[in-house]
């Protein structure tokens, strides 16, 4: 028998000063049985952290490894950002600058192993793929907070995050790093 997916309910408060972004949404997040918590925390993080018009959860997964995690299209379905999770090989994010003009990575492990592995590869257009990530243990500590129904106020003001979850404030810094040619 095939083990189901765990859904988790987020209100956000998203007060993104950087980008002028100032939204509150619910999101039903899926942690399939094979997903670790940080990769689900990271999820979420990129999402607030990418919030535009027509941005959406993917059926990304164990089930289709098409897609990535996060994608946005514009009216007209065309495919606009293509934001992956974790650390994916550059053979996916070659193609993935070919079909999106906004293609991002948010990492939860350790960067150097994504950067190592991307390095003097064919990557379309790899000097604009933009490669996050956040402080030591911050992810480690907004998966520890989960909790099946939780309540988020994320603020970005010139790169620092600041994290209210279910009462508990954190605090990071985003990191930008780029493919090496």
């Amino acid at each position: 028998m095939a083990l189901t997916s765990t859904i988790y309910n987020a209100s956000v408060e998203l007060s993104d000063v950087d980008r002028g972004v100032y939204e509150s949404f619910e999101l039903r997040l899926a942690l399939h049985p094979s997903e670790a918590m940080e990769y689900m925390a990271t999820r979420l993080l990129a999402y607030c952290l990418e919030y535009t018009d027509g941005i959406e959860m993917s059926a990304a997964g164990l089930s289709d490894t098409d897609e990535p995690a996060i994608v946005a299209r514009d009216l007209t379905g065309r495919l606009t950002a293509w934001i992956e999770v974790g650390v994916p090989d550059a053979s996916r994010l070659h193609r993935a600058s070919k079909l999106a003009p906004h293609v991002a990575v948010y990492c939860h492990r350790d960067v150097r192993i994504l950067l190592g592995q991307l390095e003097g590869k064919r990557i379309h257009r790899a000097e604009e793929i933009a490669i996050y990530t956040f402080g030591a243990g911050f992810i480690k500590e907004v998966a520890e907070r989960f909790e099946r129904r939780v309540k988020l106020s994320l603020s970005v003001t010139e790169r620092h995050v600041y994290l209210d979850i279910n009462g508990h404030s954190l605090t990071t810094v985003i990191e930008q790093h780029a493919v090496a040619s």
